[in-house]
């Protein structure tokens, strides 16, 4: 196995837990912070744009895990790396979330 596939399913774990909350809240109708909102990140998106924006995620993540190497579930080294990204991109959007969202009643 070559060292790029590890990346590859690195950032494919960080692309498909940041395809949740986007798609999540874009199928339950509510607005959520994107990169396509005024400002990149802090402002809202319709849920229009959060449905297309996990979608996409989703794509990516999959491309990236699935036409990259061969992933192996039962591979713990696969599952690790893969692992890892998703936590890194979990705890990152739980703090950047966190802070908009922080003392407001939703």
């Amino acid at each position: 196995m070559h060292w790029y596939h590890f990346v590859a399913y690195f950032f494919s774990g960080a692309f498909l837990v940041n395809a949740v909350p986007h798609f999540v809240s874009g199928v339950l109708g509510r607005p959520f912070p994107s990169p396509f909102a005024s400002p990149p990140g802090r402002g809202l998106s319709s849920p229009t744009i959060n449905v297309v924006w996990g979608t996409v995620n989703l794509i990516i993540g999959y491309l990236l895990v699935c036409r990259v190497g061969e992933f192996h579930i039962r591979d713990l080294p696969d599952m690790i790396v893969f692992g890892f990204g998703g936590l890194l991109m979990a705890l990152m959007l739980s703090r950047t979330f966190g802070r908009l969202y922080r003392g407001q009643n939703l």
